[in-house]
Formats: structure tokens, C-alpha cells, sequence
């Protein structure tokens, strides 16, 4: 019988498997515990370590991020939500506004699967776009935009803004255009 576990599955996965996670789960433990104290520390850090390392196996080994990209990313998704909360408010509190809802094919260019549910998660987070299914079947996804002038400038600009940056921050490639 094979061991589940082997040294060399533990060295090739280090002392931080996914050190995201780890990290994020040592600042929501201390996020819950609302203190400082030298025992939340030592609990966030075991549990920050400790966790990932029980769950590797399940999880895979860890996907690298191309950091700048992330972090202009999320910038520009930060500032398209607050835009777009100005926008929608005037839509909906302006005088007699009409607005054009529309369902807007946005064809994907990848198929990492990490790739398009963030570009569709991100799609959805910015006030406007009421939801977003994956069709990955046909290479798209289907955006119902609340106010949609230009259905075909609006998948442009969603594929620029989010879609290349996710591609570039994962290293996937395009689909081929065969």
C-alpha cells in the first residue's frame, strides 16, 4: 500500500504551499478575534501554516500571479465600480431616464478557467451589469447590462479593461483563432 503522504511530496511543496491563503487566513483570524495579543498572533500564524499545508493535496500547487498586473487591475476595477455606481445613480434618479437593458455577447479569449470566472465575477461586481453566465461551451459570456447604447464597444471595453490584464496576471494564453 502506498503512503498518502511522502517526504518528497512534502519538499516540493515547501514550508508555504499557497502562501495567499495562508496570509489570508492568519488576517481573518486575527480580523475575527479583533485583538493583537500575543496568543491571536501565534494562533493566526499555526493557522495560516498549518491550514494550507493539511489541504495541499485537495488543492493543487499554487498558480503564480504577475503581482503588478494584479494590482493595476484592481485599481482600474475600483475606480470602474465607483463610476459606474455614479453612472447608475443618475440613470436611476434622473429625470424620466430610459434606460436600454441588453444582453451583450462577450467572447472569451481564454480557457483558463480562472481567467473567465474572474472576468465574469468582475463583470458583475461593477453596478450596471445585473449578471454574467459563463457559456464556455461557446466561448462567451452573456452580460445583461442595465443601459447598453453600443453592445459591441461595451464587450470591447470589458475584454480591454479586465479580460487582457487577467490574462497577463495568470500567463494564460488566447485561445487559438482557428
Amino acid at each position: 500500500m502506498k503512503p498518502l503522504h511522502t517526504a518528497t511530496t512534502a519538499a516540493r511543496r515547501g514550508w508555504l504551499p499557497h502562501p495567499i491563503l495562508s496570509a489570508l487566513l492568519a488576517a481573518s483570524w486575527l480580523a475575527l478575534s479583533h485583538s493583537l495579543a500575543v496568543v491571536h498572533l501565534l494562533s493566526a500564524a499555526l493557522i495560516g501554516w498549518g491550514v494550507p499545508r493539511l489541504i495541499a493535496p485537495f488543492l493543487g500547487p499554487a498558480n503564480h500571479i504577475h503581482w503588478p498586473t494584479a494590482c493595476r487591475l484592481a485599481a482600474v476595477v475600483l475606480w470602474d465600480i465607483v463610476l459606474s455606481n455614479i453612472t447608475v445613480a443618475r440613470l436611476v434618479l434622473g429625470p424620466m431616464a430610459r434606460p436600454q437593458p441588453a444582453w451583450i455577447a462577450v467572447p472569451l479569449d481564454s480557457a483558463h478557467p480562472w481567467v473567465n470566472a474572474l472576468f465574469a465575477s468582475i463583470i458583475t461586481t461593477t453596478p450596471g451589469t445585473v449578471s454574467a453566465v459563463v457559456d464556455e461551451a461557446g466561448a462567451r459570456i452573456w452580460v445583461h447590462a442595465l443601459d447598453c447604447g453600443d453592445a459591441a464597444a461595451m464587450a470591447r471595453d470589458m475584454k480591454a479593461r479586465y479580460e487582457a490584464p487577467l490574462l497577463r496576471m495568470f500567463g494564460a494564453q488566447p485561445r487559438s483563432s482557428t
